[in-house]
């Protein structure tokens, strides 16, 4: 039942029953009318509580029903907060836990709110490239004052309900309730129930002393923060509209600018966004309720840079970690990096120091294996080389205990290979984080072929409890993210070659909304990083062409940031990428010994060469099963490669561009004779998707 409905008393209790967060789908509006229709002909009843059972008041709209008809089934929530206002018994909203969207909408409809301390209260709507839709906008600015409605309409950010309740002037609840809610709203309502005329907020004034200088300023300062979203000034006009004397003028103002939102680019990659997280953490073959081995204390080997990023993820969530290193002073370096990390935290005023001192006491340190043995997990942060692996898993198999999970945090090398260096290859899984491993929110997990289902189980919840947005993967040459890498960079090389300077590709990139173009991004990297890669790859794919720009810039010792040097220049303790004439002679005497006259190349071409070869080679790991969905693929890009968030990732612009129309432009791309004619094929799925007139989602 999405509702149920009692009667305590002379009191009526409609409480929503919709897990897990209270949703508020067809069903429980239906429900929740139902019970407001039936309490309102109860002459025995003289009041109305409405709650939320379990951890929740109501998280808002049923996430289940977005985009379906029932998400616009009458009555909807306008309908309902009508009927709420309407009623001429007070309606007493009994809010704890978590009361954000439409069920803070529908509060506020009540005559009357009370509160458990410790409630997150929010509008979250903007998050989704959109306004709050059903008079949030206006309501919460008549009960809040205009500021603080404004700032969390904008951020979208949860506040908790003890620090909006010593707001001044604030109306937004009645009584902050300890203790038992329920009874304290009962009493609250029995008390309320004979008072007349109910009070609406819909009645209330906004009030400010410079309402219109606020505004203004509200206006420069969002816009300067959202340039790429629309949705943040829409709230800031919407807010504005409250200001005047008719308030159904404001409803209209905020519902226009909601329904115009709702079909932005913008907003379709933040919805997409948003169920893109929540899909990449399901496994078709693996049931949620898969039990999971308990990892109450982690090993970690390698105390360099990636090493103790990844530590620190796990002291964070307070679980105990040994580090292994091979000599005392590299160990020695690793906990002191750590350390600076986290004194920056406290200095910066990001982390407590009592909360720096738990951490770091959670943390030993060793210099050999056999002080491993009753960890729960060990993730290797060691060179990227196999021969390097294979030593480090088979002395992890002789110590680690039985049912331990052995992770690998290589970021191309083959899973498999590593977990046949073991004898128990159901027990080892890669875990690639990305750096700085205790930044970066994304975690592809990479499944091999006898990873055992409760293994993959427990890595995904364990990098749930770290905050990592987890992406599983299968096993192949670089997985989701550098396989498809690999592509974007090839066409970089190339781009080079045909004419282009590498200033010009990374500011076509970033004005497409790249956090950093593709040289920009090699040298803070480390451009000898994709050298070794290349190196291995020279043997293993003889026919795969690379433009020589880049092992030329590295035969030069230009690896990047690191040595001052790379595809720019750079000065001591800066950090701004200075066109190199240096690197430009390199490339203009490379493109002479080829042969190639330079052309111009236009900003567009420089993009969709660089997106479309992610997103040609991302088809091809679908079709191969190391992808499990589209989505995930956007959700790698997203988190961990600075792919453009309102864009959604390469596979949901790829959608919104028309998969027919991609097609076409990598048709012209295989024309070009200096580009490689056979990648730009189409492959097969995104082929026949094109010609059936469907896309990726």
């Amino acid at each position: 039942m999405s509702a149920s409905y009692e009667v305590r008393g002379n009191v009526a209790v409609i409480t929503l029953n919709n897990p897990p967060v209270n949703g508020l789908g067809a069903a429980t509006r239906l429900a929740i009318a139902e019970g407001l229709e039936k309490a309102q002909a109860d002459a025995a009843v003289s009041a109305i509580v409405v709650t939320g059972a379990g951890k929740a008041f109501s998280g808002g709209a049923d996430i289940k029903e977005f985009g379906t008809p029932r998400a616009l089934a009458e009555p909807n929530l306008l309908s309902l907060i009508k009927l709420e206002e309407a009623c001429t018994k007070p309606i007493v909203a009994a809010i704890h836990s978590v009361c954000m969207g439409g069920g803070l909408e529908l509060a506020l409809g009540a005559h009357y709110r009370v509160a458990s301390p410790g409630t997150n209260v929010a509008l979250p709507e903007v998050k989704l490239g959109l306004v709050p839709g059903a008079g949030g906008t206006q309501r919460l600015p008549r009960v809040l004052g205009l500021e603080t409605a404004l700032n969390i309409i904008v951020s979208g950010e949860p506040v908790k309900s003890e620090l909006l309740a010593m707001q001044p002037g604030q109306k937004l609840f009645d009584r902050i309730i300890d203790g038992d809610l329920m009874a304290g709203a009962i009493a609250f309502a029995k008390e309320v129930a004979d008072l007349r005329p109910l009070p609406l907020v819909r009645d209330l004034k906004v009030k400010h002393p410079e309402a219109q200088a606020f505004l203004q300023f509200s206006r420069n300062t969002v816009g300067a923060m959202s340039k790429n979203f629309p949705a943040p000034l829409q709230c800031v006009e919407a807010v504005a509209a409250s200001l005047g004397k008719d308030f159904e003028a404001g409803m209209k103002k905020e519902r226009e600018a909601f329904t115009a939102l709702m079909f932005t680019p913008e907003s379709k990659a933040l919805r997409h966004a948003f169920f893109a997280e929540r899909a990449a953490s399901k496994i078709s073959d693996v049931p949620d309720d898969t039990p999971v081995r308990p990892i109450n204390k982690l090993a970690v080997i390698g105390a360099g840079t990636m090493g103790g990023g990844i530590a620190m993820n796990f002291l964070n969530a307070g679980i105990p970690v040994v580090m292994l290193e091979m000599k005392q002073d590299a160990l020695d370096r690793g906990v002191a990096t750590m350390r600076k990390n986290y004194e920056s935290q406290v200095k910066k005023g990001k982390l407590k120091q009592d909360k720096y001192d738990q951490r770091m006491a959670l943390l030993s340190t060793t210099l050999s294996y056999d002080a491993l043995g009753d960890a729960d997990m060990v993730i290797e942060a060691v060179f990227e080389d196999i021969d390097v692996k294979k030593a480090v898993f088979t002395e992890l198999d002789r110590v680690m205990k039985p049912g331990a999970i052995l992770a690998s945090n290589t970021s191309t090398l083959d899973v498999n290979k590593i977990a046949n260096f073991t004898k128990r290859p159901q027990d080892v899984i890669g875990t690639h984080f990305f750096s700085p491993a205790n930044v970066m929110k994304l975690l592809e997990v990479v499944r091999g072929a006898a990873t055992a289902k409760d293994v993959l189980a427990t890595v995904m919840q364990l990098g749930k409890k770290i905050k990592k947005t987890c992406v599983v993967s299968g096993v192949c040459d670089g997985f989701i993210g550098n396989r498809m890498i690999e592509q974007y960079s090839r066409q970089a090389g190339f781009l080079l070659e045909e004419g282009a300077t590498p200033a010009q590709v990374d500011k076509a990139a970033e004005k497409f909304g790249f956090a950093m173009g593709p040289f920009r991004m090699g040298d803070l990297a480390g451009n000898d990083v994709g050298w070794y890669i290349r190196k291995r790859r020279y043997l293993e794919k003889p026919d795969l062409r690379y433009s020589k720009t880049a092992d030329l810039l590295c035969e030069m010792g230009r690896f990047g940031q690191k040595t001052g040097a790379g595809w720019y220049d750079y000065v001591p303790g800066k950090r701004d990428a200075i066109p190199s004439p240096l690197v430009e002679q390199m490339i203009a005497d490379y493109r002479k010994d080829l042969g190639i006259t330079p052309r111009k190349i236009s900003d567009d071409e420089i993009v969709h060469r660089l997106v479309f070869a992610l997103v040609n080679e991302a088809a091809r790991l679908l079709e191969e099963g190391i992808a499990q969905r589209a989505s995930d693929v956007d959700m790698v890009y997203l988190t961990g490669y600075g792919f453009p968030l309102h864009r959604g990732g390469p596979m949901c612009y790829a959608d919104t561009v028309g998969l027919y129309n991609v097609v076409q432009m990598m048709k012209r791309f295989a024309q070009n004779p200096h580009d490689d004619a056979s990648f730009w094929q189409p492959a097969p799925l995104l082929a026949k998707l094109a010609a059936e007139g469907k896309s990726f989602s």
